[in-house]
C-alpha cells in the first residue's frame, strides 16, 4: 500500500519538453503537508567514446510562495532576449567551429555544408556545447 502510494506521488502532473540532446521535465510534486511545488529538470544526452549515451541531470525546485516572481522574471528574461536578438537562432559560433574543425583536416567546407551539418538530424553528431 504504502509503495502503491509513493507512485501516486510522483505522477501528479508531468509535461516533457524535447529539445535537442536536451529534454526538460516538468513536474508537479507533493510535500509531506500535500501541498504542491514544482520541479524542472534538465536531462542533457552525451555521447561516450563506445557509441553509447549518458544522460546527465540538473533539476530544480520551485515553491508556491515564489511562482509569481519566478513567472515575472522568466518572461522579463525571455522578453529581454527576444527583443534584443529576435527569436530566430543565431548559430554563427557553432559554424565557425565546424568551418574550424573542416579546415584543420584540410578539407575545404562551404557555408551550405555547414548549415546542413548544423540543421539536419543531430543523432550521429556530437556537439559538445549544444
Amino acid at each position: 500500500m504504502m509503495n502503491n502510494g509513493m507512485m501516486e506521488k510522483e505522477e501528479i502532473f508531468s509535461k516533457v519538453l524535447r529539445a535537442g540532446r536536451r529534454t526538460y521535465f516538468f513536474d508537479v510534486r507533493a510535500t509531506k503537508a500535500e501541498d504542491y511545488y514544482l520541479t524542472i529538470t534538465e536531462s542533457k544526452k552525451f555521447t561516450n567514446d563506445d557509441g553509447s549515451f549518458h544522460y546527465k541531470k540538473h533539476k530544480i525546485y520551485i515553491y508556491k510562495e515564489d511562482f509569481a516572481e519566478f513567472k515575472d522574471i522568466l518572461a522579463e528574461m525571455t522578453d529581454y532576449i527576444i527583443n534584443e536578438k529576435g527569436d530566430e537562432v543565431i548559430s554563427e559560433r557553432h559554424q565557425k567551429d565546424f568551418k574550424k574543425d573542416f579546415e584543420d583536416n584540410g578539407s575545404r567546407v562551404t557555408e551550405a555544408d555547414i548549415k546542413t551539418e548544423t540543421t539536419g538530424s543531430f543523432t550521429d553528431i556530437d556537439f559538445d556545447d549544444i
